[in-house]
């Protein structure tokens, strides 16, 4: 039987990326795994998982190595995402370390580029950088990362800052301060965010209300986590798994859905915010 077709999410350029995606969070670092990484990234890829997350930090390039071997031959089917540290943000630093990641990619353009997090170059520095990239035809997009609502606030004030196309966030079940202005901007905006480490790196899949509805509903604690972040249409989220069997388990939370009483009763146990919380981030 032929899976469901993975939902599509609106980026505000009129582009689309896939409701799920592949992270490379610590793949790439130890070579006794390799094959089996890659393989796993391939398996997402030909399942309809498209998207694949990486960055310049994980594992010093490690990982943007093992997507180039993953995606060989096959680039053209790909929805490919890197960041830049904010160390290297300056305007020239951006251009030369998307040229480093590209490099190490096996690729002369990337999808989405994305500033990991908020360091002390000036954001209108690190969007001249973006747009010289865009204009270059190097990168289709760029977004941001880990930046909070008022962050947003100031990328939209500078030359160029309105043209952000999503911000990457941590966002699962223990962490929901976002909720409270975060989102509602972003919704505001026509702009989806785009959700990391879902599972909230594995602490999730210990928890016993998690535990319990999944075994209710019959689906794996993994699986029940990245589906409450699927629940919103302006979320897409990218999830590491390691081997082509944790692919597929992750691609089947696509399918599951919730009942309003099932969605009040992970509210009680993980509440969500009712004043301003800081922008959690890993």
């Amino acid at each position: 039987m032929t899976a469901p077709a993975i939902r599509a999410v609106s980026l505000p350029n009129g582009g689309t990326v896939p409701a799920l995606g592949l992270g490379t969070w610590y793949m790439g670092e130890q070579s006794a795994r390799r094959a089996t990484e890659v393989a796993a990234l391939r398996t997402g890829i030909e399942s309809g998982l498209i998207l694949i997350d990486t960055a310049e930090m994980y594992g010093d390039g490690a990982a943007e190595e093992l997507v180039s071997e993953a995606i060989a031959g096959r680039r053209d089917s790909v929805y490919l995402v890197s960041k830049v540290v904010p160390s290297h943000a300056t305007r020239r630093g951006t251009v030369e370390a998307c040229q480093a990641s590209l490099r190490r990619l096996g690729t002369d353009y990337l999808d989405m580029y994305l500033l990991h997090w908020r360091g002390r170059v000036p954001l209108a520095e690190t969007v001249a950088g973006f747009e010289e990239l865009q204009q270059a035809g190097l990168i289709g997009g760029w977004g941001v990362s880990n930046l909070d609502a008022p962050d947003l606030d100031e990328l939209a004030s500078v030359p160029g800052g309105a043209r952000v196309q999503t911000d990457q966030v941590l966002y699962n079940l223990a962490r929901r301060g976002l909720e409270y202005d975060l989102l509602p901007r972003c919704r505001e905006a026509g702009m989806p965010l785009m959700a990391y480490s879902p599972v909230d790196h594995g602490r999730l899949l210990e928890h016993p209300a998690v535990r319990d509805m999944a075994g209710a509903k019959g689906v794996t604690p993994a699986q029940l986590a990245l589906a409450w972040v699927l629940r919103l249409p302006e979320f897409f989220a990218v999830v590491k798994a390691s081997t082509p069997a944790r692919v597929m388990e992750n691609r089947a939370a696509m399918e599951i859905s919730f009942s309003p009483a099932e969605l009040e009763q992970l509210d009680r146990m993980f509440p969500p915010p009712s004043s301003k919380v800081p922008l959690e981030m890993l």
